[in-house]
């Protein structure tokens, strides 16, 4: 079908959200192009967090978690000083919400529990609010009624405040425990219905925003690194992360042992990263390509999959990176059952010194400059996020990266998506009109199928955002979302113009 051809469908669904005649700029079509270009049983979904959407912060037993005080005690670290109180208001509309994505017609939606929503103090020995259970379980009945498969995630940043304040959250193995206990109430309390559990999503996104730059709550780092009022960017990413780590694999551990065989789930954990192109083409750079996904990526890829952290970063970390014991090493080897990939852009990356040692962090251990342009020209198009260049094709690299260097798991894509800057002097009708959004969701799952053709065992993928949200320390400045949200009207939800798109590719 002719893209021209396939935009009159698009607009002829859009009824009431109808638009002017102003064009999308055409995304050029080799051979037809839908769901049918996937492997039948292929799953599409999109995605949210917790704290990105639910809202109701405060009501209904819902513990404070580390979001709700960094974005009070830190007002200015979000770039439009807001935070998550109400955010799009899932809480209340998750009916709607889900007749929305039945609409478009999604086979499933990720979204995370809100750990202080189940365990307001944290822990199962400080009780469990019943109304967090009851939404939670109400949310996955509707789900299921209207034929959409949920996608958990356990942790996505929100740590529960009472943890941080007992005892420091991710820098004490005290946490490990706690999330054991809180995991292994999830699958005894859902997993009858949930058939794919992530254990934490972006572990390295997390413990580098928020303990090497200190933008991402809790906020801690270096002074040399960040603007933090306390912090040690040289070594506190390690040992969150290494806990992080430690929380995961006996979170699996659990659901294998005690409920994998009778409920007939899946589990793994969700890593972010960018694909790494080396600026130069010399030695060195192609190097630091290397260490730059040993950084990002198998920071976490290898403990789970090879037991072990990656030999760049013991080289570069050294006693600074914890060690794990045999029975850790073994415990995390292999554990996983799928590996969770979030994807959006890709870098180049140029060799750089190592830092001094009065000046170390995570960040300088990676001995690599990351920029987005060569010679003034960047990597792919530029969008409103300055770290967000389109390049489809890195997705496709790294995916046969992890099929050559890492057993070949099954993948799901559990995030992948673009931003528009937020412009509330555009009418909607104007606003929905996302055409880069739909180049970008073209291009990436064209590669995405190459990849599959190539042997990579991908199972399924997420556009992220289901809706305009809550971005992290971006605030409400971007819209990352497929519906857009009115925040001066209600919060009313209008679907854009990619929505429409997707609903055309996935009806075949």
């Amino acid at each position: 079908m002719a893209f021209t051809q396939l935009l009159l469908i698009v607009f002829s669904l859009a009824l009431s959200q109808a638009t002017s005649s102003a064009t999308i700029k055409p995304v050029p079509y080799a051979q037809p192009f839908n769901k049918t270009s996937f492997p039948k049983g292929f799953i599409f979904g999109a995605g949210t967090a917790s704290y990105q959407s639910e809202g109701a912060a405060s009501l209904d037993g819902r513990g404070p978690n580390i979001w709700d005080a960094f974005t009070r005690e830190h007002p200015e670290k979000i770039w439009d000083r807001s935070n998550g109180d109400v955010a799009v208001d899932f809480y209340h509309r998750y009916k709607d919400d889900i007749k929305l994505m039945k609409k478009v017609g999604l086979d499933s939606f990720r979204f995370s529990i809100g750990w202080s929503r189940i365990f307001p103090k944290g822990t199962l020995r400080e009780g469990v609010n019943p109304l967090g259970v009851k939404y939670y379980n109400d949310l996955i009945n509707e789900l299921l009624a209207n034929g959409i498969k949920p996608f958990v995630t356990l942790f996505h940043f929100d740590t529960p405040l009472a943890l941080e304040k007992d005892y420091a959250g991710w820098l004490s193995p005290k946490i490990v425990k706690d999330y054991s206990d809180y995991a292994n109430f999830c699958f005894k309390t859902f997993g009858d219905r949930v058939k794919y559990w992530v254990t934490i999503n972006e572990p390295n996104s997390f413990t580098m925003n928020a303990y090497n730059f200190g933008t991402f709550a809790p906020g801690r780092c270096s002074k040399h690194a960040g603007n933090c009022t306390a912090g040690n960017s040289a070594t506190e990413p390690y040992i969150a992360a290494h806990h992080l780590l430690l929380a995961h694999a006996n979170g699996v551990k659990i659901y294998r042992e005690k409920y994998q065989a009778q409920q007939k789930g899946k589990i793994g954990i969700t890593i972010v990263t960018h694909w790494f192109e080396p600026k130069h083409k010399t030695t060195a750079d192609q190097r630091a390509a290397s260490r730059a996904l040993d950084f990002f990526f198998g920071w976490f890829a290898q403990p789970v999959t090879f037991g072990h952290y990656p030999l760049s970063m013991r080289l570069a970390a050294r006693n600074r990176l914890p060690k794990f014991t045999p029975a850790e090493s073994k415990l995390l080897k292999g554990s996983l059952d799928f590996l969770g990939l979030n994807y959006y852009t890709s870098n180049y990356a140029e060799a750089a010194p190592l830092t001094s040692i009065h000046n170390q962090s995570y960040s300088g251990d990676r001995q690599a400059t990351l920029t987005a342009d060569k010679n003034g020209i960047p990597i792919g198009t530029p969008t409103a996020l300055g770290w967000l260049f389109i390049y489809p094709q890195g997705i496709r690299k790294l995916l046969l990266h992890l099929k050559e260097h890492y057993n070949n798991p099954e993948i799901y894509i559990t995030e992948n998506g673009l931003a528009d800057a937020r412009n509330d002097t555009l009418p909607v009708k104007e606003a929905i009109k996302d055409s880069l959004r739909i180049r970008y969701l073209h291009g990436h799952l064209s590669y995405l199928a190459q990849a599959i053709r190539e042997g990579v065992r991908v199972k399924g993928y997420y556009v992220w955002t289901f809706w305009d949200d809550f971005e992290w320390d971006a605030g409400y400045t971007v819209r990352f979302g497929i519906t857009y949200i009115d925040y001066k009207d209600n919060l009313k939800r209008y679907l854009k113009y990619s929505a429409y798109w997707l609903k055309r590719f996935l009806l075949h």
